[in-house]
């Protein structure tokens, strides 16, 4: 039986189709005849499939303009902004597609990355149009138990790349029908949908999730569309010595064996009928029937089919944009849904079917959605603020500790904190712990700033490294100061605190002289340090650990030099080597970053033992700790500010000389 929904909505579509729509003619500049029989194989296929336009991620030269994972984050971004949501509030991302852009790894793993959104859980769901509604059914299972409040799902295709002429010159510019057919049948684009437990109240319709269904009949036949097999089937593209091999035996063609078609068809009517017959699916109430087919010429099959069930849905009730935007295989149920929902004024109360029959070894997909008004109540569990569930025997002690400790796991697989709470004193691992899930936050957020992007796409360059030190120099310079003003304000019983305070001051007072030269090394133009200044973020941190050190017994500073230093000693050593093969610069233009990824070590084993004496004077309410991790969040998210502006849209152009 189908999967039944209660507590799942879907807020916000988005679809990407690259391009401008090639029309019937165009189409032979991205996608150019074969042989003296490709104009009267186009000319049949396309007089059946009533394709007037589509879109490809192509250029006309052959070249990719935009990648599958692009398509999949452009979608997704429209789909947020057509939620008015961040991305910061999605728990997972589940993906769809044929063949991303890579073999490994997954692709929404890809699309993550493309989107840099934040740490979340991903799934990809590996398939043909089908694939989509896969990865919808694991996201919406995921907000429907209670497990993310949000999820995003999407899907992508990108067959273009595999129609290009220069694709079948092992061939001699020839191919069988099968092979050709779908060249005059797929093309490319991405949708995206947003589900959520929490739906706004602001909005005159709601979309209700009622159900999904898939069901797969490959133990019942052939391979009706496939990539990567013989022509015969008999072997995979990976049994060859060379991929160069399996090229020239036709094994990585995309092929469709249409004599198989019709079948597809009367499975996925029966399996109708038989959700109609389970009570499920009443023809009578379904108002909107999204049917993904490939081709026109089948949707008069299905409506005879459904008509000899005696379960038709009247043609006036059927919405598809194939004829305009081209069948884009698991993206086409999300681009048709995206589009209906802006074209068309759904109702409250009307019911919206979708269908999506999948050829590749012939899978069926359903699923049921319910249009409420804005207004209407909401479920107890839906209501904002309430948990939905949580794990079978958690008690609300467990879970939190729960939690933690994967974020620690996860933090110690990526950039470790810098101090193990596992290989702690017990009476630092509380405090070492809660600082080490705030840096598994920071860690992750740092690494998604345009500098450390650029950075790991490959388009760092010494432009780059000297803005970033013309930001840091002045703060670095201003170190010292703050530390010594922390210092001078710690009175009894932490006399010992203020003298470790002193001696890393100390050290830290002439690291700038070495940064700036450093700046010059690499080609810096302001000979004069007073004439650089603090970015935006560097002046609010800067403002804020004076402030701070101000204070009577400034305890938090400790948790400020936990983010700096941990910078300096976890962060730095990660990146320094993609920032020297990426520049053309001598050795000593790296010297500040050399230094502290080799010293910092040293100056946190010195921080770790002001924590020790901070919590051996603390009171009976921790106030000493939660001093100490409150201003590590709030240097955190100072200190990501700064990264943010070194190469963001407002960042600063170099002085002159």
């Amino acid at each position: 039986m189908p999967t039944a929904f209660e507590r799942t909505w879907i807020e916000g579509t988005g679809a990407h189709l690259p391009g401008p729509a090639v029309d019937n003619t165009a189409m032979d500049a991205y996608i150019a005849p074969l042989n003296r029989l490709s104009s009267r194989i186009k000319r049949r296929i396309l007089a059946e499939n009533g394709i007037l336009s589509r879109h490809y991620a192509i250029g006309d030269d052959g070249t990719t303009r935009v990648s599958c994972a692009g398509m999949a984050a452009a979608a997704l971004r429209a789909c947020l902004d057509d939620a008015g949501t961040d991305i910061g509030r999605i728990g997972m991302l589940a993906c769809g597609t044929a063949g991303g852009d890579a073999l490994m790894p997954g692709f929404a793993n890809m699309v993550q990355g493309e989107l840099g959104a934040p740490p979340m859980q991903t799934l990809s769901a590996h398939g043909i149009c089908a694939s989509g509604v896969g990865a919808w059914e694991a996201a919406a299972a995921a907000v429907e138990l209670g497990a993310h409040a949000n999820a995003l799902v999407a899907a992508a295709e990108m067959p273009s790349r595999l129609f290009r002429r220069g694709r079948y010159a092992a061939h001699g510019y020839d191919a069988d029908f099968d092979a050709h057919f779908l060249r005059w049948m797929l093309s490319d684009g991405a949708g995206a949908l947003r589900l959520t437990a929490t739906p706004r109240r602001d909005r005159p319709i709601r979309l209700r999730l009622r159900g999904l269904h898939q069901r797969s009949f490959s133990g019942d036949y052939p391979v009706c569309m496939q990539l990567g097999l013989t022509p015969d089937r008999s072997r995979s593209h990976l049994d060859y010595d060379a991929w160069a091999d399996a090229e020239a035996d036709g094994a990585l063609f995309l092929r469709q064996d249409i004599r198989l078609l019709p079948h597809l068809f009367d499975v996925g009517v029966h399996e109708y009928a038989s959700l109609c017959h389970a009570g499920w699916i009443d023809p009578a109430r379904i108002d909107h029937f999204l049917c993904h087919y490939s081709s026109e010429k089948f949707a008069p099959v299905v409506d005879t089919l459904m008509h000899k069930a005696g379960l038709a849905i009247p043609r006036e009730r059927w919405y598809s944009n194939l004829v305009q935007r081209g069948n884009t295989g698991s993206a086409s149920i999300f681009v048709m849904l995206d589009e209906f929902l802006r074209t068309r004024d759904p109702q409250p109360g009307e019911r919206i079917l979708c269908f999506v029959p999948e050829s590749g070894r012939f899978s069926v997909a359903f699923v049921l959605i319910e249009v409420e008004d804005g207004d209407a109540p909401l479920p107890a569990s839906a209501q904002p603020g309430r948990s939905q569930s949580k794990p079978i025997g958690a008690t609300p002690s467990t879970v939190p500790e729960a939690a933690t400790d994967a974020v620690r796991r996860t933090a110690a697989d990526a950039v470790p904190p810098p101090h193990d709470p596992a290989a702690a004193p017990a009476p630092l691992r509380h405090v070492l712990g809660e600082l080490a899930t705030l840096w598994h936050d920071y860690r992750s957020r740092v690494w998604r700033t345009p500098l450390v992007r650029t950075l790991h796409a490959g388009g760092f360059g010494t432009a780059h490294y000297l803005q970033w030190m013309r930001d840091w120099i002045p703060q670095v310079r201003e170190g010292s100061k703050w530390m010594r003003e922390g210092a001078a304000s710690v009175s009894a019983p932490y006399q010992d605190l203020a003298a470790l305070i002193e001696l890393h001051a100390g050290d830290e007072q002439d690291d700038y002289a070495i940064l700036f030269d450093d700046y010059r090394r690499a080609g810096g133009r302001v000979d004069d340090i007073d004439r650089l200044h603090r970015n935006p973020g560097g002046e609010a941190l800067n403002a804020y650990l004076h402030a701070l050190a101000a204070t009577p017994n400034p305890i938090g500073l400790l948790g400020a030099i936990y983010i700096i230093e941990g910078t300096g000693q976890r962060i730095i050593p990660a990146l320094l080597p993609l920032m020297k093969r990426a520049l053309p610069l001598p050795a000593d233009a790296f010297r500040f970053l050399d230094y502290h990824g080799e010293n910092d070590e040293h100056h946190l084993l010195r921080w770790l033992r002001g924590v020790e004496i901070a919590l051996a004077h603390d009171d009976a309410d921790g106030r000493n700790v939660r001093a100490i991790v409150q201003t590590a969040h709030r240097t955190a998210q100072l200190y990501l500010m700064q990264f943010e502006h070194v190469l963001g849209a407002d960042a600063v152009p170099e002085p002159s000389p």
